[in-house]
């Protein structure tokens, strides 16, 4: 990790031309810089009219002036904000002269890094950061911005509290042995065990729903040639996104289509039709199909209904991706839209007329885990989820450990290490290695 103490400049607005651009400087030096760029320090936290300078005393341009003393700031260390004209140049010279005048350029996600180092943010709030800022949804940039207030991180304190206790009660029971009352065995230490297992479960679902609300749902659309896989990305986007003719194998491509149902941001991938024996083009197309299929969260299997059911997709899928056949052209066969009487994991539709498509919507949703938790979600990582798995396993090998041999010392050992694995959330245990993975999908000056 790079030295803390020194000082940062970058700009905080995206690349390009704009009315505004921002340059963002911390760090010990940004009073002194504010001083020689502005000619004196303005008022904290007040936006000032200033001619901003460079380090020869030339003119670069004019703008506002905010300045933010340590320890109130978003960094924890003085910052110094010039709200200048927004082109690229304009925003290189300020840069340019911060960096003359003591300063240096910052890293991907440093701003928010110190942020966290100066306890400013924990890390899941510092993470919400990011994720504020590449929300797909407006639903999950609401889940973005109950992260970075704290609520994911109070869920998680709070379970971690819960922890704490059980260990302090086990504990006791162990340091006491020669008591009469066998704490180990009575009613309270089972009925905390209870409340913390049914919140890990609670806790989790919820991080599932913000990992998808973060992250995307990713739905690839397999099926043989003129299934009808193009008709259904173009119906289910509301765009005429795929070429749609009754040539089978027309496409021949990967096409990549997001759409937004109730919240939950999916990514369609259709697909080339899975054939034998294609032509050269085609059989590339078929390739990148079966690369799509490795990295699917979910799997829509297009047939035609008006052929015999298959029962093998002759493909591999992920793991934990599960595969919903969609029998493609009822219209032809005068069947019912909507889910298959005898398999919730079959739906009927047509294409062509839009029938059995609010059914295939609420499948993706019951596939992804997908509730709208309306101003109670808050958005997750993998990491989290990682965690938190990992924090259950424990708790759960503590819980068998109590029931099989009531070795209570396992049981307290297992609640640390889970303690531990709910602490990697927020920070409160943490590597550089980690923080460096963390913060360098940052954008610069956040």
């Amino acid at each position: 990790m790079k030295d803390t103490t020194d000082t940062i400049v970058a700009p905080a607005t995206p690349p390009g031309i704009g009315g505004v651009g921002v340059v963002r400087i911390s760090g010990d030096a940004a009073e002194a810089i504010a001083r020689r760029m502005l000619g004196s320090l303005p008022e904290p936290r007040t936006a000032t009219y200033r001619t901003f300078r460079g380090a020869g005393g030339e003119q670069l341009d004019a703008g506002l002036a905010l300045y933010f003393p340590a320890p109130a700031s978003f960094t924890g260390d003085s910052v110094l904000e010039l709200h200048g004209h927004g082109g690229p140049v304009v925003m290189s010279l300020l840069v340019d002269a911060a960096v003359a005048l003591g300063a240096r350029l910052a890293e991907p996600g440093e701003f928010t890094k110190r942020a966290f180092l100066n306890d400013k943010l924990d890390l899941a709030q510092a993470e919400a950061v990011a994720d504020l800022i590449g929300s797909g949804t407006a639903q999950a940039a609401r889940a973005a911005l109950r992260s970075l207030s704290g609520a994911f991180s109070r869920s998680v304190d709070a379970l971690a509290e819960q922890l704490v206790r059980l260990r302090m009660h086990v504990e006791a029971a162990i340091d006491f042995p020669e008591e009469e009352i066998d704490f180990l065995s009575d009613d309270a230490l089972h009925e905390r065990l209870r409340q913390c297992a049914d919140a890990f479960d609670e806790l989790t679902k919820q991080a599932r729903i913000g990992r998808v609300l973060r992250d995307g749902f990713r739905v690839v659309i397999v099926g043989k040639p003129n299934a009808g896989k193009s008709s259904l990305l173009n119906l289910l986007s509301g765009e005429e996104t795929a070429i749609v003719t009754e040539v089978a194998g027309t496409t021949r491509d990967v096409l990549r289509e997001q759409i937004n149902i109730d919240g939950l941001a999916v990514e369609l991938v259709d697909t080339a039709g899975l054939r034998d024996n294609p032509d050269r083009i085609e059989a590339e197309g078929i390739r990148r199909a079966r690369e799509a299929l490795t990295t699917a969260d979910a799997v829509l299997w297009i047939q035609d209904a008006t052929q015999p059911r298959e029962t093998d997709i002759g493909e591999p899928v992920p793991a934990g991706a599960q595969i919903t056949v969609v029998r493609n052209k009822i219209d032809l066969t005068d069947e019912r839209a909507g889910v298959a009487a005898a398999d919730e994991a079959c739906i009927k539709l047509s294409a062509k007329s839009g029938a059995g498509i609010s059914a295939l919507q609420e499948r993706l949703r019951q596939l992804a885990g997908y509730k709208n938790l309306g101003e109670g979600a808050f958005t997750a990582r993998k990491r989290h989820i990682d965690a938190l798995n990992r924090a259950a396993g424990h708790f759960s090998a503590g819980q068998k450990a109590l029931a099989e041999s009531r070795a209570g010392e396992l049981l307290a050992e297992e609640l640390r290490l889970a303690q531990e694995a709910l602490g990697e959330i927020t920070g409160a245990v943490s590597s550089d290695d980690l923080l460096g993975r963390i913060f360098a999908d940052f954008c610069i000056g956040k």
